[in-house]
C-alpha cells in the first residue's frame, strides 16, 4: 500500500513538473513564434511590406582582358524602406551607375569572374557608402542586391 502511494505521488509530480515546463517554455518562446517580440541579441524580424526594392537595370562594366577586353552586365535591385519616394531613387541613380562601374572595371576579368556573387554585392555596396560620404550625402538604401550578373 505504501508503495503504491510513493509511485502515485512520483507520477503525479513528474505530470506537474511536465506541464510547467510546457508552459514555460510557451511563455518564453511565444513572442518569437508569433512575431511579436524580439529574443535578446537578435534582430527584429520586418514584414516585407517595410520594403521597397529598386532596380537599376543593365550596368555595363568593361574589364582588362589579357587578349582583349571583356564586359559584365549587372542589374541591381536598392532595398529601402518602403516610406521613402521612389523619386529619391531616379536621382541616384547616375551615382550609383558610376560607383558600380569605378569600383569593378579596375578588376582583371579572371579576378572578377571567381569572385562569389556576395563578394561583388559587397564590394558594390561597400563603395556606394563611400561615395554616399563623399559626397555628404545620406544613404537612402539599406542593402543592394544583385539580381544579374553576367560576365563575358
Amino acid at each position: 500500500m505504501l508503495m503504491s502511494r510513493v509511485i502515485l505521488s512520483l507520477v503525479g509530480l513528474n505530470t506537474v513538473l511536465t506541464v510547467g515546463a510546457m508552459a514555460g517554455g510557451y511563455l518564453y518562446l511565444a513572442p518569437v513564434i508569433t512575431g511579436k517580440g524580439a529574443v535578446a541579441g537578435a534582430a527584429a524580424v520586418r514584414p516585407i511590406s517595410d520594403f521597397t526594392f529598386y532596380p537599376i537595370e543593365k550596368v555595363i562594366v568593361n574589364l582588362p582582358g589579357p587578349k582583349r577586353e571583356r564586359y559584365m552586365v549587372l542589374d541591381l535591385a536598392l532595398q529601402a524602406d518602403s516610406k521613402l519616394n521612389t523619386a529619391t531613387f531616379k536621382q541616384i541613380e547616375p551615382l550609383v551607375r558610376h560607383s558600380v562601374i569605378s569600383s569593378l572595371s579596375q578588376l582583371p576579368f579572371d579576378e572578377l569572374r571567381q569572385l562569389p556573387v556576395s563578394d561583388v554585392q559587397g564590394r558594390i555596396e561597400s563603395r556606394l557608402r563611400q561615395d554616399f560620404a563623399g559626397k555628404s550625402m545620406t544613404v537612402p538604401f539599406e542593402a543592394v542586391l544583385v539580381s544579374k550578373l553576367l560576365v563575358q
